[in-house]
């Protein structure tokens, strides 16, 4: 999140993304082209996890990379670019999920990418090595992941996903989906227990109460 009074050529100096950004703007050669193969992977990985379409979560990453281009000669840096790359996602992703038609799902698969490095799904859960995980193999973990976060509604989902695949905190998750950080932390809590009682089946252990979240309305 960027200070009150910082300039954009500070902003850029602390975020190299900006920077690259800022050649967009110019119209520097190879500067966008660098931009999507820096963030493709990990818009695909939020999107598909949010949708729950891999062919979707396609079309929703062109039109994030088609609207930031659109926007780049308006381009001025008030906080992080991934704040503001993830920002236009979330909201193509709740207008795609709330305006969609009821139709069959594709499945999917497990992907790569984000700071939790090889197939995220499955660091959401125990490790599969030790007790019941032992009998999943991994397309059966992803799978019984995939079905524990569709139990999440919208909010919970983006704020998990955000912050599993993203690693972003409370404050940059909160300016990605226009809530308040005390927010965000009621449904990352809320959200945790529900994942709990989804998993506790396969992981072995009692649900339980979870944390009592704060009030997030």
């Amino acid at each position: 999140m960027a200070t009150i009074g910082e300039t954009s050529a500070q902003l850029a100096l602390r975020d190299p993304d900006i920077r690259l950004m800022l050649q967009v703007r110019d119209d520097q050669p190879g500067a966008f082209e660098e931009l999507v193969r820096r963030y493709q992977q990990r818009l695909l990985t939020v999107l598909g996890h949010l949708v729950g379409n891999a062919a979707e979560a396609e079309d929703l990453a062109q039109e994030v990379f088609l609207r930031v281009y659109k926007a780049r000669a308006k381009y001025r840096p008030r906080s992080k670019f991934s704040t503001w790359l993830f920002t236009i996602a979330n909201n193509l992703a709740l207008n795609a999920l709330r305006s969609r038609q009821r139709k069959p799902e594709v499945p999917l698969p497990a992907m790569e990418s984000g700071p939790l490095g090889p197939r995220p799904q499955e660091q959401m859960v125990a490790d599969p090595h030790s007790g019941p995980m032992r009998r999943l193999d991994r397309h059966e973990l992803a799978e019984v992941v995939r079905q524990a976060l569709d139990t999440l509604n919208e909010r919970q989902k983006m704020a998990v996903v955000l912050n599993k695949f993203e690693d972003m905190g409370y404050a940059e998750i909160a300016e990605v989906m226009g809530l308040t950080p005390k927010a965000i932390k009621s449904l990352l809590s809320r959200a945790r227990m529900n994942l709990r009682q989804a998993l506790a089946g396969y992981l072995g252990i009692d649900p339980g109460p979870g944390d009592e979240p704060i009030d997030d309305e």
